[in-house]
């Protein structure tokens, strides 16, 4: 039974060396806790596997724990308590989602000591991670709670299209009932897990009215910085294209069905780890737990952040080892290697009446769009924007592109190159003509004799040379003029009309003062050369 004053936030308080919470002491809390979730677990894996109903989501089991203990239950020295488990077989089909065995849960929960953590919000929840690294249990409000039930058949759709996702994973919602006051507790998974410190760490929401650490905040040995303060101190993070667009991709899904259940106020939890501060501190990445023990990799399904965005899985197996942990890499603008760690927190806060009216009143003192509280579209696409542009960016892919006065000397180069050998040809042409040319005579005599050859010997009359003789001087090809028996006449007009004919080059020379006589006298001459 809840009564009036759950609804307010209840800090934990310290009496000497513990804290308490509700005027429940933490110890007393720890072990509760850990009785409760071992009954109930143990007790649902006697019950047959089944589909998942309707009224599943709505489902309460109650158990009475005494300290003297029952037949069914232990006896503890704490004090008398009440355990509730809420919608146990809608959380075992989650479980079972997340490749999570019941001995496993168990062992992590219960065989373990808990681990307090100080909680660096604004809620005044207690926060308890369990030793290996796997699951935070986290003390919620009681309208938290009945929010919770309401979202989980929304929830259960999400997951069974998206197991991929930044959002929350819910585990189990319990209530302990002692001496008239309740207190409501949720299992999720660790974003930032112990086995890797964390150099820099982040509540990000994309919003900016006092969205900077408070000083009491920044004296911790690690505070928790927010939005203006990630400004001031970075200048992005830079991941390549593939990264970037699985990335971007997760966060505008779970953006999108947080929007769908008109939630808002939510916020990205972010963890950076300085690969190479860590190299020069001489240390392992990771930091060993309380018990000295280093803790192993984490064994949930899609609970790391490499895991959690979308893509095929084997880059995400590929990078999830025991020293990277399933970080993402990244790198700063001064090129630093990191490994970002990452999940989407608090989301159990709806745009209901209080917030509203919370939020017309900020906008009347303060900037309306600058606060965090909003609408919830509004508050996905500011999230959205902040997260691509100011948190997240995408690395260029350097191409080699010439500049221009490279192009220009090329292009330089290249055409004194071509004048060069074209010049180089041009002499070479020059010479063989010139040769060609002294070689060469007319054609036609006085005495109606065709002379070919030297003119050295004008009193031999060679044969007609072979036209394969590769020894001639001139090679007439069959291309050249051919003198047309049947019009003698016109060919003759023709040739005379004409001062000058190059065969080949000038090879042969045919000078035309003479040559309508000379073939009228001798066509036969004639013909022998031509053919």
């Amino acid at each position: 039974m809840s009564t009036t004053s759950e609804n307010v936030t209840r800090r934990p308080r310290t009496t000497g060396k513990e804290k308490t919470y509700k005027k429940t002491t933490s110890s007393a809390l720890k072990g509760a806790i850990q009785l409760g979730i071992g009954y109930t677990v143990g007790n649902l894996t006697s019950k047959p596997d089944r589909d998942v109903l309707m009224q599943d989501f709505y489902v309460v089991e109650s158990v009475f724990l005494p300290s003297e203990g029952s037949n069914l239950t232990p006896a503890h020295h704490y004090p008398d308590f009440r355990f509730k488990t809420y919608a146990p077989l809608a959380f075992r089909y989650f479980r079972d989602l997340f490749g999570i065995k019941p001995d496993d849960y168990l062992y992590s929960l219960v065989n373990e000591p808990l681990i307090e953590l100080v909680n660096p919000g604004a809620s005044g929840s207690l926060f308890y991670l369990t030793s290996d690294d796997e699951f935070i249990i986290k003390t919620v409000q009681h309208k938290e709670a009945k929010f919770l039930q309401r979202l989980l058949p929304g929830y259960y759709m999400n997951l069974n299209q998206n197991p991929r996702t930044l959002l929350p994973k819910f585990y189990g919602l319990y209530c302990i009932q002692s001496g008239g006051i309740n207190i409501r507790l949720v299992v999720m998974n660790n974003v930032l897990p112990r086995s890797v410190k964390m150099h820099y760490k982040y509540d990000l929401k994309g919003s900016t009215y006092k969205r900077r650490a408070s000083r009491k905040e920044r004296e911790k040995s690690c505070p928790t910085y927010k939005d203006l303060d990630f400004q001031d101190m970075h200048d992005g993070l830079y991941f390549d294209a593939e990264t970037y667009n699985n990335l971007m991709k997760t966060l505008q899904r779970d953006c999108r069905v947080l929007e769908s259940f008109k939630i808002m106020d939510y916020s990205l939890l972010l963890g950076v780890h300085v690969l190479d501060q860590s190299h020069r501190d001489g240390g392992d990445s990771g930091q060993a737990g309380g018990d000295g023990r280093r803790p192993v990799g984490q064994r949930v399904l899609y609970s790391t952040a490499m895991e959690s965005i979308q893509g095929d899985g084997r880059a995400a197996e590929a990078l999830t080892t025991d020293d990277t942990m399933g970080g993402i890499p990244a790198r700063t603008h001064k090129d630093e290697k990191l490994l970002i760690f990452l999940g989407i927190i608090d989301i159990l806060q709806s745009y209901r009446f209080i917030k509203k009216l919370e939020h017309s009143w900020k906008a009347l003192v303060y900037d309306g769009d600058s606060v965090s509280v909003h609408r919830p579209g509004f508050y996905a696409s500011r999230f959205l924007k902040f997260m691509s542009t100011q948190v997240f960016r995408k690395t260029q892919s350097i191409r080699y592109s010439p500049s221009k006065r490279t192009r220009t000397s090329i292009s330089a180069l290249k055409s004194s190159s071509q004048e060069i050998l074209s010049s180089h040809a041009d002499e070479k042409h020059e010479d063989d003509r010139r040769d060609r040319l002294g070689g060469a005579r007319s054609l036609a005599s006085l005495d109606g004799q065709a002379i070919f050859g030297s003119y050295l010997r004008p009193d031999l009359v060679p044969a007609n040379p072979s036209f394969y003789d590769g020894s001639s001087m001139g090679t007439i090809s069959t291309s050249t003029i051919f003198v047309n028996v049947d019009n003698q006449t016109e060919e003759r007009d023709d040739a005379a009309s004409s001062s000058t004919f190059t065969l080949e080059d000038s090879a042969i020379c045919l000078t035309s003062e003479q040559s309508t006589v000379d073939v009228d006298h001798d066509e036969g001459s004639v013909l022998d050369v031509y053919l």
